[in-house]
């Protein structure tokens, strides 16, 4: 249940989209909603000169706790196709294209993908197809992070070039060309990042980051990571969960930890402090930089935060 003041926010939203003025568009385009950044660089890749684009969450902005504005619905009321991340991500997402007014297709970027799930009481973590998705609150949160894994962005990459292609047929050729040399790109970064990594002892491999973002980085290269925040930033852990964190940083000689783009980053300083350990940078989890920032792409994106551990482990 939501309360009053949400569902009177949201009516609020359906009334701006219909009574003020919709965004301007280019005419002759495909009008495409992404919900947050690396989104939106994915489907800028695949689009490009045949779409207009708007992403709702900018850069730096944490998805998770984002509030829907009255643009946004005005967005979505004029958009051709929505695209979103999937896997409970952006939780807000059907109420803002129930209050739009938008009837058309909002296309899921990680179909496809076998997400993993959230870890149990034993640090294990579990994955499963969207076929088997439950109401489960133990085993049953899928961590939505998919993009963090360079293989599943390739999925994300033909999942956006289908839909493109069947909101806008006339041009599907000139998307799956596009898709095509991206993923060629994305092919060569990965093995980058698989040897730049693989130079690291295995048993170093070890990283504290501010919220549980990075599992599908760490299975897929090699990387082990923990995090005092669950799955979403909203979450807050309690003095107790802290105190066990540090205790076993200390016996886990856990060097180093990384504050997030997108998070508070004074809880990971506090760690660093009482586990003896430093701080070894920022990564970027949920959000893209701006563009004059150190990750204003996807791929951008990848080569920093690898930069980041590297240099964190090899110093």
């Amino acid at each position: 249940m939501y309360s009053l003041s949400r569902r009177s926010f949201l009516a609020s939203l359906a009334m701006f989209a219909v009574a003020t003025t919709s965004p301007t568009w280019a005419a002759d385009k495909l009008k495409v909603v992404t919900t947050f950044t690396i989104l939106g660089d994915m489907v800028r890749n695949v689009g490009g000169e045949h779409i207009a684009l708007t992403t709702l969450v900018g850069p730096d902005g944490d998805a998770h706790v984002y509030e829907p504005t009255p643009a946004d619905a005005r967005a979505l009321a004029q958009a051709g196709l929505v695209i979103v991340n999937g896997l409970g991500f952006e939780g807000w997402i059907d109420r803002l294209v129930k209050a739009s007014g938008y009837k058309g297709r909002v296309a899921v970027a990680s179909d496809g993908i076998a997400p993993l799930k959230a870890q149990d009481d034993h640090g294990h973590s579990h994955s499963k197809t969207h076929a088997e998705k439950g109401k489960d609150h133990h085993h049953g949160e899928l961590d939505p992070h998919a993009w963090q894994d360079l293989a599943n962005g390739r999925l994300y990459v033909a999942n956006i070039a289908r839909a493109l292609a069947a909101a806008d047929p006339a041009h599907a050729d000139d998307y799956r060309g596009r898709a095509e040399a991206y993923d060629r790109e994305l092919v060569a970064l990965d093995r980058d990042i698989r040897r730049r990594l693989d130079a690291i002892p295995a048993d170093r491999r070890r990283i504290v980051t501010s919220h549980d973002a990075f599992r599908y980085f760490g299975r897929a290269y090699g990387v082990r990571f923990r995090s005092p925040v669950g799955l979403s930033t909203e979450s807050e852990p309690s003095a107790k969960q802290i105190a066990a964190l540090i205790r076993q940083l200390k016996k886990e000689k856990t060097r180093v930890l990384f504050v997030e783009n997108i998070t508070d980053p004074r809880l990971v300083q506090q760690l660093a402090r009482e586990a003896g350990a430093v701080i070894g940078g920022t990564l970027f989890s949920d959000s893209l930089s701006g563009p004059t920032g150190p990750a204003p792409t996807y791929l951008d994106m990848f080569r920093h935060n690898v930069s980041e551990i590297a240099k964190a482990f090899t110093s």
